[in-house]
């Protein structure tokens, strides 16, 4: 009988690429799956890596294991989606990830909330971006993932996975309380022509809807910091550095010299639960959703939707 523990670590080696990726994805080392392969070359009396330049690559006998290794693991969710659903409850290791503004804004709530209403539910979380969440989700790596997208920035979800709206978050304009616009009412995108602006680095969601945001109104925004963290976006703007559009959740407190002005139209962006469709009957999935729909309905700045 074939281990599964160390079908999955090939069948990660094939999917990645590396040893080394593969143990990232399953939070093991490289040494660990290197270990599991080799007893599984064992096991099976077949040759599974071969040593190619500096690295190693899986053979023609190993690409073949892999893909069948593919089948069984699915079967195997399929079973245990299967066992979970008779016995009624939420059991077993359920995998979140979530982005990093909804890691620390909702999911501690979140964590709290499954562990006092499902104790029997092993909860185990990642801070991951939302396309990449996505993928994870998509490949079984994570049974379950927060992510979002902006209206002008929309998030590509794959048929495979099902999705559902959390909540609409709030994003303003956050600038120094010496800036020219700090006490304006509003602003409109007109007001922040050659802003300096701190914004995340290319290529993140949030990036893309600022840039579309303000070439939509004819403006080519002039993007000085590129800083991923929104706590360091918020230290530059209390010492008098740039302006900022940062959303409400997860953002924290704003220093007593920043403030936060309304734009209109109001910037939001819409927080979403994915999870692989075949997974859908799992009291696992529904109890989370649940309460991560408590959880968000707890914090201030979101506004919860009707579930779709």
């Amino acid at each position: 009988m074939l281990d599964l523990g160390r079908l999955r670590a090939l069948h990660a080696v094939a999917t990645y690429g590396t040893v080394g990726a593969a143990a990232d994805v399953l939070g093991y080392t490289p040494s660990a799956v290197s270990q599991q392969i080799a007893k599984l070359e064992r096991e099976t009396r077949t040759t599974l890596l071969e040593r190619r330049g500096r690295g190693v690559a899986l053979t023609d006998a190993a690409l073949l294991l892999a893909d069948t290794a593919g089948h069984v693991l699915k079967l195997v969710e399929e079973a245990e989606v299967a066992l979970e659903e008779h016995r009624g409850a939420a059991v077993g290791r359920l995998c979140i990830g979530a982005f990093a503004t909804a890691a620390r804004g909702l999911l501690p709530d979140v964590l709290v909330g499954l562990a006092e209403q499902h104790p029997a539910l092993d909860v185990r979380l990642k801070e991951i971006d939302p396309p990449l969440a996505i993928e994870a989700v998509a490949r079984g790596e994570l049974d379950m993932a927060v992510v979002h997208d902006w209206k002008n920035t929309p998030l590509p979800v794959p048929e495979s996975l099902s999705r559902v709206a959390i909540c609409e978050d709030l994003a303003e304009v956050l600038v120094p309380a010496s800036h020219p616009l700090a006490d304006k009412e509003f602003l409109v995108p007109a007001d922040l022509v050659g802003a300096r602006w701190t914004c995340q680095p290319e290529g993140a969601i949030c990036f893309d809807w600022l840039v579309r945001t303000f070439h939509g109104a004819g403006i080519e925004p002039e993007l000085v910091y590129r800083v991923s963290e929104y706590q360091t976006q918020l230290a530059l703007l209390a010492k008098g550095i740039g302006v900022a559009l940062i959303p409400r959740l997860g953002r924290g407190e704003v220093p007593d010299n920043v403030r936060a002005v309304p734009m209109r139209p109001a910037p939001t962006r819409t927080l979403y639960a994915v999870w692989r469709t075949q997974a859908s009957r799992r009291p696992a999935i529904t109890a989370a959703l649940e309460v991560i729909r408590q959880a968000a309905a707890a914090e201030p700045g979101v506004v919860v939707g009707p579930a779709e």
